[in-house]
């Protein structure tokens, strides 16, 4: 029998970390043979943290071996290995030279990029390739594109409710459980200056995550972050035990102050189960599950059960629908016409603004900022700011642990940039400094007052909030969303206006002077 021959060479990436995942229906030991290689094309095509590429290689390196355990023939390309082609594609094509599998199994990747690479390269190899569905998503690429069909305009309440229903989640009958489809009004208090959130479970790395923290101090010595500090989950198991720590000491409190930003407190009540959730190491259903059984024994409210199983089940399965539905255009899309790059500030918080300082600093730390953070600090910014919506993509998926490409484009693109016009979110997500201050801390101790938008005190994004209504007003007139803010711009004088697009345009070329990418 010739043993470097295989029946099916199933291709794992990255994010596809599940043993029991759909690529492995039907593996069949004897006949069968895995690949998972660490690219350092992947790694490298946009300036990634090195906590982020930590997590990768070492959930890769521990799904190996769990793999070998189950007594699975895996080939693995290691990043360090002179064998390894340093791309997807040319592991892929050395593989099959070497094994001349009748088909390449993989279940849908998290990036179109990738997708299309891969099946060029089957194409190219003349081997059947076999995209599977993704079972770690309670609705289906194919069903999202029928739902989004049929209708003229896309939200997520809708999607939300219907996924609810499906799913028997949270429903009494075909009532909402609590009276209540949404509790977001009851999640909006500021975090009280007494209050100290219990830290999140961290893992102390292995062996095998110590070689890897190594193997990416000697292969980025520049990326952002230290590798050193790194303790998320890197397998099943470990994701679990995160889950557990999140239900018993975060997520009774969480719903109250999930919009809430403390200085000093990078993770207040948030789960910190994005990256463990992207890459497969933990089912979405499981965490839905032990959220449900909170609420069941009294154990959490209603109000944070629902808004951790709105993020999980709504907005998490929402924007992956959108992505596969509009990509490859959905990417190129400006509908503000933003044109400026990402300021280097950004990577290394250096900025007299403490509210975008504290946030970017402790992404350089964690590689981690919660979703109040993202949108309504960092996203805010770069929208106000005029940044290109690709260029904050490109600079999200650097930094941030859990960004995949379907998660970081639309919730970039359209969410926080509203560079997709609409379809994501109804309006444009935007505020001055006066929301920042009234759901932080950071204002106190910032040099700037955000209730001022002209003159040396002047908060950055308080003027930036006006000179974005100012210049967007034609594109964004009849988006009656806005009609409220606009009746504010209305009230300052012609001179007020001037002044304020004269420091808006000298902030503009003042933070942009100094870039990364």
């Amino acid at each position: 029998m010739d043993r470097t021959k295989v029946r099916n060479l199933v291709l794992v990436l990255g994010d596809q970390l599940d043993p029991d995942g759909t690529a492995f229906d039907g593996f069949d030991p004897d006949r069968d043979a895995v690949l998972i290689s660490e690219s350092k094309e992947e790694a490298s095509y946009v300036p990634q943290h090195r906590m982020r590429l930590v997590l990768f290689f070492s959930a890769m390196r521990h799904l190996r071996d769990a793999l070998e355990k189950r007594g699975y023939r895996v080939f693995y390309g290691a990043l360090d290995d002179r064998a390894n082609r340093g791309t997807l594609a040319g592991e892929l094509k050395r593989r099959v030279k070497a094994s001349r599998p009748e088909r390449v199994i993989v279940t849908e990747p998290g990036d179109f990029r990738v997708l299309d690479d891969l099946k060029a390269a089957a194409k190219r190899l003349e081997v059947k390739l076999d995209v599977r569905t993704d079972g770690h998503f309670l609705d289906s690429v194919a069903d999202f594109a029928l739902y989004a069909e049929d209708r003229k305009q896309l939200r997520l309440e809708n999607y939300y409710r219907r996924l609810r229903k499906r799913h028997d989640i949270l429903m009494k009958g075909e009532k909402p459980v609590g009276g209540r489809w949404n509790f977001d009004a009851d999640n909006r208090e500021r975090l009280p200056d007494s209050n100290s959130a219990p830290k999140p479970k961290r893992f102390e790395p292995d062996q095998t995550t110590r070689e890897v923290i190594k193997l990416v101090e000697s292969q980025f010595p520049d990326g952002p972050g230290d590798p050193r500090k790194f303790d998320y989950p890197v397998t099943p198991a470990q994701a679990r035990r995160a889950l557990d720590d999140f239900i018993a000491k975060r997520l009774p409190d969480f719903g109250r102050y999930q919009d809430a930003m403390a200085s000093g407190q990078p993770f207040l009540y948030h789960s910190l189960l994005s990256s463990s959730l992207n890459l497969h190491l933990l089912d979405p259903r499981d965490a839905i599950e032990a959220a449900l059984a909170a609420y069941a024994d009294d154990k959490a409210p209603i109000n944070a059960v629902e808004g951790f199983v709105r993020q999980v089940l709504g907005w998490r399965e929402f924007v992956r629908g959108v992505y596969w539905w509009k990509m490859p255009d959905y990417a190129d899309l400006n509908a503000l016409d933003a044109d400026l790059p990402m300021p280097a500030l950004m990577w290394d918080a250096d900025t007299e603004m403490n509210c975008v300082r504290q946030s970017v600093a402790q992404l350089v730390e964690h590689a981690y900022a919660h979703h109040i953070q993202r949108l309504m600090v960092l996203g805010l910014f770069a929208m106000l700011l005029g940044v290109r919506p690709y260029d904050v993509h490109r600079w999200h998926l650097s930094m941030y642990i859990d960004a995949v490409d379907w998660v970081s484009l639309p919730n970039v693109v359209g969410m926080s940039q509203y560079g997709d016009g609409g379809i994501i979110g109804s309006k444009p997500y935007c505020a001055s400094g006066n929301y920042i201050n009234r759901m932080s801390d950071y204002c106190k101790d910032c040099r700037f007052d955000p209730s001022q938008a002209t003159g040396d005190k002047a908060c950055p994004i308080t003027t930036l909030y006006w000179d974005f209504l100012s210049r967007n007003r034609n594109r964004l007139k009849g988006n009656r969303r806005m009609g409220f803010q606009f009746k504010n711009l209305d009230r300052k004088s012609a001179g007020e206006r001037r002044a304020i697009k004269r420091r808006a345009d000298r902030l503009k070329s003042h933070l942009t002077a100094k870039t990364y990418l």
